[in-house]
């Protein structure tokens, strides 16, 4: 599709600083990541270029150093701060505020000297969270975050996941829209994505996830999870909270397992049978092309295509009570957001003609 008109542009403005402070908490982090592991030459030079382009990286990288304990990891730079003390006092007021925010755990809370490490839930509970973190993305944004054990979210549009790591356990709660997640390798610590009242589990693998309305939809890109339903039902003041020493513990061979290639839709009604099914590369590639910006349709009805669409803009369409509508399939690529070319490709290729009928409000109808 040519002339891409990106939709939402009057909110660009006003984005531009929380962009730029969620793009530098990101990196900062994967640095830390990076650091853990030591750096090479060139990345130690390419990491005194990032320090070097604001105090506020510096300032960042030191932060995201002190809530993952890595501070012995830039000591061993010590040359690259010459001005330790005065940095790491000049955090910038922004930090706490930006959407990929990294917050402590402070239910039921309780600081231990400087280890920054929280109790969470219960008293006779053994797990503490070590780190608790937010991440969230807005109608038509997509956000790619870099864990410090070398993990990778990507959020699409209109998400929101929080992360608690222990030292057992590494558990990701997808409260709303959908992810694609590659698991570092880490035998000792499971990583669990609880979605929908579903546990996923797996080691190191990959692997995507939308929650729906009535369902959870999961398609593994690589390796091999397990499935099973969230066991643990603990309240605290009337509140369902995550059972962490649970999900330390990995599941039982015996549960649903879904392997590369596979697709399960995990039912939340209780009434339709799950059911893995093999997928052809190529409609993994076009359920997974929102990572990339895009969207792919191979035959979709009309209406189906138009509510995937909806889910990246502001605007909802409709479509008329026209029996040809129902009988249109949408096959093409598609930039996200991108309603001007949409219309234009509907109105040259499906003669769809549309009608604006308010500023969020797009009926479509066949022209005959």
């Amino acid at each position: 599709m040519s002339n891409i008109h990106q939709l939402n542009k009057h909110r660009q403005a006003s984005k531009e600083t929380n962009d730029a402070d969620n793009k530098r908490l990101d990196e900062a982090s994967d640095w830390i990541a990076k650091l853990d592991r030591s750096l090479s030459d060139d990345e130690q030079k390419s990491l005194k270029a990032w320090l070097a382009l604001s105090h506020k990286n510096t300032a960042v990288l030191f932060e995201v150093a002190q809530m993952w304990d890595k501070m012995d990891d830039l000591s061993r730079l010590s040359d690259l701060f010459p001005n330790t003390a005065t940095t790491r006092n000049r955090i910038p007021k922004w930090f706490g505020a930006v959407a990929a925010s990294v917050v402590f755990a402070i239910t039921f809370g309780l600081y231990q000297g400087g280890a920054k490490i929280f109790k969470f839930g219960f008293d006779e509970q053994s797990s503490v969270v070590a780190m608790q973190m937010n991440y969230q993305t807005n109608i038509g944004e997509s956000n790619t975050i870099n864990l410090p054990d070398n993990s990778k979210i990507v959020l699409n549009t209109n998400s929101f996941v929080q992360v608690k790591y222990t030292d057992s356990a590494r558990i990701i709660e997808l409260q709303r829209g959908e992810i694609h997640i590659d698991v570092a390798h880490d035998k000792s610590r499971p990583l669990s994505v609880i979605a929908g009242g579903k546990v996923i589990q797996a080691v190191g693998t990959a692997f995507n996830v939308e929650v729906k309305n009535e369902l959870v939809e999961l398609i593994v890109t690589d390796g091999k999870v397990l499935v099973a339903e969230k066991s643990k039902h603990i309240k605290q003041n009337d509140i369902e909270v995550i059972d962490i020493d649970e999900l330390a513990k990995k599941l039982p061979n015996n549960s649903m397992a879904i392997s590369k290639g596979e697709k399960v839709d995990l039912d939340l009604t209780g009434h339709a049978e799950e059911q893995v099914v093999k997928v052809d590369a190529i409609d993994v590639a076009a359920s997974l092309s929102w990572r990339h910006g895009n969207l792919i349709f191979r035959g979709e009805s009309l209406a189906d295509a138009m509510n995937e669409i909806s889910r990246y803009t502001d605007i909802q369409f409709e479509l008329s009570n026209d029996e040809n509508l129902k009988d249109i399939q949408v096959a093409g690529m598609f930039k996200t957001g991108d309603v001007t070319g949409l219309l234009d490709v509907l109105s040259r290729n499906f003669n769809i003609q549309y009608e604006r009928i308010s500023s969020d409000r797009i009926l479509l109808k066949y022209a005959g």
